[in-house]
Protein backbone atom coordinates (compact mmCIF):
# COMPACT_ATOMS: atom_id res chain seq x y z
CA UNK A 1 0.00 0.00 0.00
CA UNK A 2 1.39 3.41 -1.00
CA UNK A 3 1.72 6.46 1.10
CA UNK A 4 -1.17 8.27 -0.59
CA UNK A 5 -3.46 5.29 -0.10
CA UNK A 6 -2.70 5.21 3.62
CA UNK A 7 -3.30 8.92 3.86
CA UNK A 8 -6.65 8.60 2.04
CA UNK A 9 -7.74 5.90 4.51
CA UNK A 10 -6.88 7.98 7.55
CA UNK A 11 -8.50 11.16 6.26
CA UNK A 12 -11.61 9.44 5.03
CA UNK A 13 -13.49 9.62 1.80
CA UNK A 14 -14.23 13.37 2.07
CA UNK A 15 -10.72 14.37 1.18
CA UNK A 16 -10.12 11.60 -1.35
CA UNK A 17 -11.05 13.98 -4.18
CA UNK A 18 -8.06 16.06 -3.26
CA UNK A 19 -5.58 13.24 -3.95
CA UNK A 20 -7.01 11.91 -7.19
CA UNK A 21 -4.74 11.82 -10.20
CA UNK A 22 -5.22 14.76 -12.58
CA UNK A 23 -6.43 14.04 -16.08
CA UNK A 24 -3.75 12.94 -18.48
CA UNK A 25 -3.66 15.98 -20.71
CA UNK A 26 -1.48 18.90 -21.37
CA UNK A 27 -1.61 22.63 -20.99
CA UNK A 28 -0.96 24.68 -24.06
CA UNK A 29 1.41 27.59 -23.50
CA UNK A 30 1.63 30.61 -25.74
CA UNK A 31 4.34 30.19 -28.34
CA UNK A 32 4.60 33.81 -29.34
CA UNK A 33 8.14 35.12 -29.15
CA UNK A 34 8.68 38.12 -26.93
CA UNK A 35 10.75 40.31 -29.20
CA UNK A 36 9.73 43.59 -27.68
CA UNK A 37 11.92 46.35 -29.11
CA UNK A 38 11.91 48.10 -25.72
CA UNK A 39 13.72 45.20 -24.06
CA UNK A 40 16.68 45.30 -26.45
CA UNK A 41 19.62 47.64 -26.44
CA UNK A 42 20.26 49.72 -29.53
CA UNK A 43 23.55 51.30 -30.59
CA UNK A 44 22.61 54.17 -32.83
CA UNK A 45 24.77 56.65 -34.76
CA UNK A 46 23.80 60.31 -34.93
CA UNK A 47 25.23 63.32 -36.77
CA UNK A 48 24.89 66.85 -35.45
CA UNK A 49 24.78 69.46 -38.21
CA UNK A 50 22.73 72.00 -36.25
CA UNK A 51 21.94 72.51 -32.56
CA UNK A 52 18.37 71.37 -33.24
CA UNK A 53 19.66 67.93 -34.30
CA UNK A 54 20.28 66.97 -30.66
CA UNK A 55 16.55 66.57 -29.89
CA UNK A 56 16.28 62.99 -31.28
CA UNK A 57 19.48 62.09 -29.41
CA UNK A 58 18.08 63.41 -26.12
CA UNK A 59 14.77 61.60 -26.68
CA UNK A 60 16.57 58.31 -27.38
CA UNK A 61 18.73 58.65 -24.27
CA UNK A 62 15.72 59.45 -22.09
CA UNK A 63 13.97 56.27 -23.26
CA UNK A 64 16.91 54.37 -21.78
CA UNK A 65 17.53 51.74 -24.46
CA UNK A 66 19.95 53.56 -26.77
CA UNK A 67 23.69 54.03 -26.79
CA UNK A 68 24.30 57.11 -28.91
CA UNK A 69 27.43 57.49 -31.04
CA UNK A 70 27.44 61.10 -32.12
CA UNK A 71 29.48 62.58 -34.96
CA UNK A 72 30.11 66.24 -34.07
CA UNK A 73 32.42 67.09 -36.99
CA UNK A 74 29.84 68.93 -39.16
CA UNK A 75 28.84 71.27 -36.31
CA UNK A 76 32.47 71.61 -35.17
CA UNK A 77 33.46 72.81 -38.64
CA UNK A 78 30.47 75.14 -38.80
CA UNK A 79 30.06 76.82 -35.38
CA UNK A 80 32.07 76.12 -32.20
CA UNK A 81 29.69 78.13 -29.99
CA UNK A 82 26.74 75.99 -31.07
CA UNK A 83 28.85 72.86 -30.59
CA UNK A 84 29.63 73.82 -26.98
CA UNK A 85 25.96 74.54 -26.40
CA UNK A 86 24.96 71.15 -27.82
CA UNK A 87 27.57 69.28 -25.75
CA UNK A 88 26.45 71.07 -22.58
CA UNK A 89 22.85 70.07 -23.28
CA UNK A 90 23.92 66.45 -23.83
CA UNK A 91 25.94 66.50 -20.57
CA UNK A 92 23.00 67.86 -18.59
CA UNK A 93 20.70 65.19 -19.98
CA UNK A 94 23.21 62.43 -19.21
CA UNK A 95 23.52 63.76 -15.65
CA UNK A 96 19.73 63.84 -15.30
CA UNK A 97 19.31 60.21 -16.42
CA UNK A 98 22.45 59.19 -14.47
CA UNK A 99 24.11 58.12 -17.70
CA UNK A 100 27.62 58.71 -18.96
CA UNK A 101 29.11 60.78 -21.78
CA UNK A 102 32.63 60.95 -23.17
CA UNK A 103 34.43 62.02 -26.29
CA UNK A 104 36.58 59.65 -28.29
CA UNK A 105 38.73 60.86 -31.07
CA UNK A 106 38.33 64.44 -32.17
CA UNK A 107 34.95 64.12 -33.84
CA UNK A 108 32.92 61.60 -31.85
CA UNK A 109 30.99 61.52 -28.57
CA UNK A 110 29.45 58.48 -26.90
CA UNK A 111 26.44 58.90 -24.60
CA UNK A 112 25.01 55.95 -22.67
CA UNK A 113 22.04 55.40 -20.33
CA UNK A 114 22.33 54.69 -16.60
CA UNK A 115 22.99 50.93 -16.84
CA UNK A 116 26.25 51.45 -18.78
CA UNK A 117 29.45 53.36 -18.32
CA UNK A 118 32.23 54.41 -20.67
CA UNK A 119 35.69 52.94 -20.12
CA UNK A 120 38.29 55.66 -19.74
CA UNK A 121 41.45 53.61 -19.23
CA UNK A 122 43.19 52.46 -16.06
CA UNK A 123 43.22 54.81 -13.10
CA UNK A 124 46.47 55.40 -11.24
CA UNK A 125 46.74 53.44 -7.99
CA UNK A 126 46.33 55.27 -4.71
CA UNK A 127 49.55 56.62 -3.35
CA UNK A 128 51.10 56.61 -6.79
CA UNK A 129 52.30 60.06 -7.68
CA UNK A 130 53.55 61.45 -10.92
CA UNK A 131 57.27 61.92 -10.93
CA UNK A 132 58.14 65.48 -10.12
CA UNK A 133 60.69 67.33 -12.09
CA UNK A 134 63.88 68.28 -10.36
CA UNK A 135 63.30 71.18 -7.99
CA UNK A 136 65.98 73.80 -7.60
CA UNK A 137 66.92 74.65 -4.01
CA UNK A 138 67.53 78.24 -3.09
CA UNK A 139 70.21 79.19 -0.64
CA UNK A 140 69.49 81.76 2.01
Amino acid sequence: MGFLSKLKEKLGSQSSEMFEEPEQGYVELGSEAHTDAKSKLMVRPFVIDEFEHIKPILDSLREGHTIALINIKPLKDKDLVELKRAINKLKKTCDAIEGDIAGFGENWIAAVPNFAYIYRGPKPAKGEKKEMEEVAEYEE
